[in-house]
């Protein structure tokens, strides 16, 4: 199979665990920057990727890199792409998006048009037609500027990754599904701890965790653009890839995973949202205040999305809940927490509660174009046998 360059977009942050996941799909990495992994592979590249990945949003088919500071330049480097490797004679292209950064091309508006025209241009050579009918397949482009340098790309998957197909129910403020997948990776836990999100909303999540512990395929049941591209991706790929996913989820583990919230309405969004994804059984959802938070569980991981900014009302509250965390952190030395927020004054707060220690760890993330810090607080590690023994 013919051998591409792919770029898998992701929050800015999140490069690292999405660089993870690309290499463990066993694909070479070829750049890492702000927002986004670029990585070779074939036809069936593309298909395991937008099955499989759990932290991208999409997966683009890189067509070209070149700078460009006028829009003539911008013209004639499109022109010479070979489109015709990629495009076939019916195929319905524009371009969905194009932005711009720190370049001297930044009308979006323009650079849509010109791109386009371009597109056409070298297509009316290749194909000897004057008019194109466009009654075929979707090809969506998508365009990046940076610095003057024009990176050009085939969206192959369509509406966002993050859109799983499970969550058709929502409460205020959710985390994405893309980002609580890597807010799970980048954390130690396995499934063979409790994990609890005492903030848990719709679900997400919960359901993530699970979806990760059992190897369930975050893609395999949804649709993706490029499943319609017979002249790239035979469609026995899409059948081969989908009897993969299908194999790939285990049914021998068993998982403790729990979520509370305060809304019983949202919980019943949680549970329906557990069903669709098919997760229900592995995950208790609850109403439970985060001052009721217990456990038997000598050791396990708390990883939430609290609230702040809008979704709580003053200041006053949003110190005394984080405040709350610092205690129970106090409370549960052996539990880790992995927090997502977006409050100035988080460690603060949570110090007030009476966890003396720092954040092990606070890694800066942008959950759209909000700052966002996840902090993390590594609990104290069992004891090894040994180190038992000379305690007792």
């Amino acid at each position: 199979m013919e051998r591409y360059e792919l770029i898998a977009p992701c929050h800015f942050g999140m490069e690292a665990v999405l660089k993870r996941e690309i290499v463990d799909l066993g694909y070479e990495i070829s750049n890492v920057e702000n927002g986004k992994v670029t990585f070779l592979g074939d036809a069936e590249a593309i298909v395991r990727a937008n099955i499989f990945l759990r932290t991208t949003e999409r997966i683009l088919l890189k067509t070209a890199s070149f700078r460009a500071v006028t829009f003539d330049e911008l013209f004639e480097s499109i022109k010479a792409v070979p489109w015709e490797l990629y495009l076939p004679k019916d195929a319905k292209f524009w371009v969905t998006k194009a932005n711009s950064v720190s370049s001297r091309l930044f009308s979006p508006r323009d650079i849509q048009k010109i791109v386009k025209k371009a597109i056409v241009e070298r297509m009316k050579q290749i194909y000897h037609v004057d008019y194109f009918e466009e009654s075929g397949a979707s090809y969506p482009l998508r365009i990046s500027i940076v610095k003057d340098v024009v990176t050009v790309g085939i969206d192959t998957t369509g509406e966002s990754l993050h859109k799983r197909g499970y969550r058709k129910f929502t409460a205020p403020a959710p985390v994405t599904e893309t980002l609580a997948a890597a807010m799970i990776l980048l954390s130690p836990w396995h499934a063979d701890r409790l994990l609890v999100d005492p903030f848990c909303g719709s679900g997400t999540i919960p359901i993530e965790a699970a979806m990760i512990a059992l190897d369930m395929a975050p893609g395999m049941n949804r649709e993706f653009t490029a499943e319609e591209w017979g002249n790239l991706i035979p469609k026995k790929v899409w059948y081969d890839v989908a009897d993969e996913a299908q194999e790939r989820i285990r049914t021998d583990i068993e998982l403790s995973i729990q979520g509370y919230d305060l809304n019983e309405e949202v919980l019943k969004m949680a549970r329906a949202n557990a069903k669709l994804a098919g997760v229900e059984s592995y995950i208790h959802f609850q109403k439970r205040e985060i001052k009721q938070f217990s456990s038997p569980k000598s050791y396990g991981f708390v990883i939430s999305n609290p609230p702040y900014g809008e979704r709580l009302s003053t200041k006053e509250e949003m110190f005394a809940l984080y405040r709350e965390l610092g205690k129970i952190m106090s409370d549960n030395k052996t539990w880790s927490f992995f927090l997502l927020s977006g409050y100035e004054d988080a460690q603060k707060a949570i110090a007030a509660g009476g966890s003396r220690k720092k954040a092990t760890k606070n890694r800066k993330i942008y959950n759209g174009m909000m700052k966002t810090y996840l902090y993390q607080y590594m609990g104290d590690k069992p004891l090894k046998r040994k180190e038992k023994r000379n305690n007792e």
